[in-house]
């Protein structure tokens, strides 16, 4: 398949009481055009941040210091700020994780897509009325002449999550980012808005970058799966490569304790411990400290992400069996 979107040595710090601390810390990415990229990890490991990377929305005092993103060959980083700004919503679109707090309380959210239409092309207002409306049937809002003129506070927690996906179609992006798509909506909805992402990526082949920690949303959407622990990639394959044959421990752990993934009544193992915070962050393997697997090395040195086998990458210096003579710590 033919990339879209290259990632490069992403680098994202802020600052911290002991200098400046890399959120997210050297990642490679890539979306190819017509599929869907899962992004995964518990909370806290760098997803949202590599998002709003991307979107060069990293909020102040955070910066990004080193990387490339190449939409389509062009580098994004080295865009002027004006130029910037047609990219956001034209080429790539997100959808944010929190919809009760992204949309506008005062504004009927109708006129807010109609903004944002009107912003990256040239239409009547009465047109981009027109294609707001469309869209609503488009994303299954019921009665869309009447929400058109409704507020945020109006509307159901799954009716302002389809707006927000409206919103982030209206200028046929090719790169449409979801973070947590499904968060704070209960079951019911969550499957409502997980076949309509898929309907509308299968509709429009467009490319979806989904930031999520939830394997069950992972395993029905994607096609390939990138797994990030504290602010670095650990590891990437297809989706079947993922589920069926894990290679890194954080991966393995990640699928073993998924409820949606284990047998009924069965007995979910945790990974131990939690993810440490950036400012306790060593010189060596972020998940050495949780892993039962690791090796004197592992708390020396950082593994780098390197190809397995195929497309198939992994950053963990036990997948060798770990180093000559060295004993497990």
């Amino acid at each position: 398949m033919t990339a879209l979107l290259e990632v490069e040595g992403l680098t994202t710090e802020f600052p911290g009481a002991r200098g400046a601390l890399p959120i997210v810390d050297g990642n490679d990415l890539r979306v190819d055009r017509g599929e869907v990229l899962a992004l995964v990890g518990e909370s806290g490991c760098g997803k949202s941040m590599t998002a709003l990377s991307l979107m060069r929305l990293v909020p102040k005092p955070g910066r990004i210091v080193a990387g490339r993103v190449r939409l389509e060959g062009r580098d994004l980083l080295e865009l002027p700020v004006t130029e910037m700004r047609r990219v956001r919503g034209r080429r790539i679109a997100m959808i944010f994780q929190e919809p009760m707090t992204s949309l506008n309380p005062v504004v009927p959210v109708g006129d807010q897509i109609i903004e944002a239409i009107r912003l990256h092309e040239s239409t009547s207002r009465r047109e981009a009325r027109e294609r707001c409306r469309e869209l609503f049937v488009e994303v299954g809002i019921p009665a869309p002449e009447e929400r058109l003129d409704a507020y945020p506070h109006q509307l159901s927690g799954g009716l302002k999550q389809r707006v927000m996906i409206a919103m982030a179609l209206s200028t046929r992006p090719d790169l449409l980012i979801a973070d947590e798509p499904t968060t704070a909506l209960d079951v019911t909805i969550q499957a409502q808005i997980i076949r309509l992402l898929r309907d509308i990526q299968r509709d429009r082949g467009m490319s979806i970058l989904l930031i999520t920690h939830d394997l069950g949303i992972v395993n029905e959407l994607s096609d390939r799966v990138a797994v990030m622990y504290a602010g670095r990639i650990v590891e990437t394959g297809s989706r079947k490569q993922i589920f069926r044959e894990p290679v890194h421990p954080y991966t393995r752990g990640l699928l073993r304790s998924n409820p949606t993934l284990a047998q009924p009544g069965e007995r979910l193992p945790e990974i131990a411990g939690v993810v440490p915070s950036p400012e306790e962050w060593g010189k060596g393997c972020r998940f050495a400290t949780r892993c039962a697997d690791h090796f004197d090395l592992c708390d020396q040195e950082v593994p780098e992400l390197r190809e397995i086998a195929g497309d198939r990458r992994a950053a963990c210096h036990a997948i060798d069996g770990g180093p000559a003579g060295g004993g497990r710590s």
